[in-house]
């Protein structure tokens, strides 16, 4: 039989016999009862497994409470059968149930006024903060999946690695056919990124801190012999000493004066007193292309000028890795094929003394690459023997270089003995007014790009279409330079007010990184009861490396807080481009792509800083991982230099993760209790090659 047989008064059954009815009423009776606990066991197991049924019942399903034998609706209340206690419990079930349910949505409306009530700042930023947290998962998910030998720690690698920078294979490009100085091309592939750490040379010695360290270095924390010191031909790097352990530059050497006679001659040769005034002549950014060991970039320094300098990738003796060596800004970079990862209209002079470029070659290219980076009304300096030559093969090459300038809308203003001083137009209606065909064109306004990455070389004048088109004598002298004006923002699409945040936030977040600092470095200091760690000292850095430098805030507020530092600010290319800002406002920088080897030696930099670099990197097209991007710090980084991470707090402990497998010394500090960003304070440590089997 089934259930709907049983609805309503329908138990009696009509036949033409009494004894057939009695027996009958006790057939169904029997039948019924049967039926009856089986659809009320039923019903308990559907209550159970579909709740929703209790509320809304099948219109085809038993009656709620069943039906008497005589047709009425018997009472659910009377508990005298077992029957009766099933049917009790099972409504005692549906009523839990039901209030259940009932404050289920009391619990949902109640979330839903409290939604509409928040701020949708609020609402925003916690969904940015799951956002992240799902980024950062991804990120770990991702660094699992690469296997078990990425969840280990690094392996050192071998000593062939002490000196090498990646990209800058010249036996391997030399094979691959590129030669007459092309071979020294940054080519970066995937089999750039190294999977081991740099262990430093034998005998590596930290180095002497500023000023001390501009004017000694230690020989075996570079490669470099002593033939290669003395058979230099580079004027400047003929002004060294080399003994058992140290180079010295010290000003005790005669040899040293060389450099102030030579600056003094160049600033009278521009129409100065002497180099003290190059400042108020517009200069403050010098790039010194083939810079020898940085002495004429040491010896500015104390005039207020920042050098940067840019020498082509040596394997041994090189210029870059020394110059760093000694405190001073330098970096790999070449002119042979690729333009320089500079901005148009970076530099307020260039300076080349014996730099080995031969400006006649490539048909100007190099000399039109020049005038790229140099700033309207800046100085382009040229020291050669070839100025000065005597045979007619070099006099020809000479007067090509000469007559380029001219083309080039550049004047010279003096030359004396093997040294030239040209200075580039301020006016741009000077290309115009050339005779036709004279020199190269100028890019057209869609060809003129302001910030290449290393393209290659073109042959017409960029940044005549730029708005910082401005001659570097109207502008504000260094260090008024470094705040920039209403006018001057309004070139980058900046607010005063924006601006003016940025720097005081810098400011207060430099004193806030001093004051962290100081009992990590000094937490093994003995002090009295009651008594604070001291501050580390004003010279603890010298090489800073910022890795996203947005406006250059850091490098300002380390200035401004008295910090003998100098910083190399890099402008990821995956974000904002505001390098052109960071050169005018007088500092250095350069445009970097991080899933790259940065173009440097090893053990560079006192201290590498990262604020929101791992936010900007996830949002881009997974190229490299965060281990990569740790990896290449750890290769840049000198032995107990530090590194100091900045980010959302799912991204910072991710990063911490990684530290362990990069044998760095790392903890978390909260920045606020209201700021979702974390601080990763990391030190490298000092390892050395005798205490590690190869």
């Amino acid at each position: 039989m089934s259930g709907p047989l049983y609805r309503g008064a329908t138990g009696i059954r009509i036949s033409g016999n009494s004894n057939d009815l009695w027996d009958s009423q006790m057939k169904d009776k029997t039948e019924k009862e049967d039926l009856d606990r089986n659809r009320s066991s039923d019903q308990s197991y559907l209550a159970l497994r579909f709740p929703f049924r209790v509320f809304f019942p099948d219109n085809n399903s038993p009656s709620k409470y069943g039906n008497g034998e005589s047709g009425f609706a018997s009472d659910p209340f009377i508990v005298g059968s077992p029957r009766s206690r099933h049917k009790l419990t099972l409504l005692l079930l549906k009523l839990s149930l039901a209030l259940i349910v009932i404050l289920a949505l009391v619990g949902s409306f109640w979330w839903t006024i409290s939604i509409s009530t928040m701020s949708r700042g609020q609402i925003v930023h916690n969904y940015r903060r799951l956002r992240e947290q799902l980024v950062s998962d991804l990120w770990d998910i991702g660094e699992l999946s690469l296997g078990s030998s990425r969840l280990q720690e690094f392996e050192f690698c071998s000593e062939e690695s002490e000196n090498y920078a990646p990209c800058f294979n010249v036996s391997e490009n030399l094979a691959l056919g590129y030669s007459d100085g092309s071979e020294n091309t940054r080519l970066c592939g995937q089999s750039s990124r190294q999977s081991c750490l740099v262990f430093p040379p034998v005998n590596y010695r930290i180095p002497p801190r500023w000023p001390t360290g501009r004017d000694i270095i230690w020989v075996a924390n570079v490669k470099i012999t002593a033939q290669e010191v003395l058979s230099s031909g580079s004027l400047t790097k003929r002004m060294m000493m080399l003994d058992e352990e140290q180079i010295s530059f010290r000003s005790v050497s005669p040899m040293f004066d060389g450099v102030e006679d030579y600056s003094h001659q160049i600033a009278e040769m521009i129409g100065l007193r002497n180099e003290s005034n190059f400042v108020q002549a517009g200069v403050r950014t010098i790039l010194d292309i083939g810079c020898g060991y940085g002495s004429f970039g040491a010896h500015l320094f104390s005039k207020q000028l920042i050098t940067m300098c840019i020498a082509n990738y040596e394997p041994s003796g090189s210029q870059v890795q020394l110059t760093l060596e000694r405190g001073l800004p330098a970096m790999i970079g070449s002119f042979n094929s690729n333009q320089l990862p500079y901005p148009s209209l970076s530099f307020d002079m260039l300076h080349c003394a014996r730099c080995g470029i031969d400006w006649d070659l490539k048909d100007g290219y190099f000399l039109i690459e020049a005038d790229r980076v140099l700033k309207p009304g800046g100085y382009f300096v040229w020291t050669s023997p070839l100025t000065n030559a005597r045979n007619k093969e070099n006099q020809k090459r000479w007067i090509f270089v000469r007559d380029f300038a001219e083309n080039l809308c550049w004047e010279m203003l003096s030359q004396q003995d093997e040294t030239v001083v040209w200075k580039k137009t301020s006016k741009r209606s000077c290309y115009s007014s050339r005779k036709p065909g004279a020199g190269p064109a100028t890019c057209n306004k869609g060809h003129d790009v302001e910030s290449p990455y290393y393209r290659p070389l073109q042959g017409c004048i960029a940044g005549t279409h730029s708005r910082r088109w401005i001659p570097i004598q109207e502008k504000t002298t260094w260090p008024s330079r470094s705040h920039l004006n209403k006018t001057e923002l309004a070139i980058y699409g900046l607010h005063p007010e924006d601006f003016s945040e940025d720097a005081e936030n810098w400011k207060t977040t430099v004193t806030n990184y001093w004051s962290v600092l100081s009992p990590i470095i000094f937490s093994d200091h003995p002090k009295r009861p009651g008594e604070e760690d001291p501050s580390p000292p004003y010279n603890m850095f010298r090489n800073v490396l910022d890795m996203n430098a947005h406006f250059g805030g850091f490098n300002a507020a380390l200035l401004e807080a008295g910090k003998s530092v100098w910083v190399m600010n890099v402008v990821p290319t995956s974000g904002p481009n505001y390098l052109p800002l960071i050169l005018d406002r007088g500092f250095v920088g350069v445009l970097h792509d991080w899933c790259e080897p940065f173009p440097t030696y090893p053990r560079s930099y006192d201290l590498v800083h990262a604020e929101g670099l791992l936010t900007l990197q996830t949002h881009q097209q997974r190229r490299c991982t965060m281990l990569d991007l740790f990896t290449e710090i750890d290769r840049v980084l000198r032995p107990e230099g530090w590194i100091i991470i900045r980010d959302t707090a799912p991204l910072v402990e991710s990063a911490r993760m990684l530290t362990t497998r990069l044998k760095w010394d790392a903890r978390v500090i909260e920045i606020e209790s209201n700021s979702d960003d974390r601080l990763l304070i990391c030190q490298k440590p000092f390892f050395k090659r005798q205490g590690v089997s190869s």
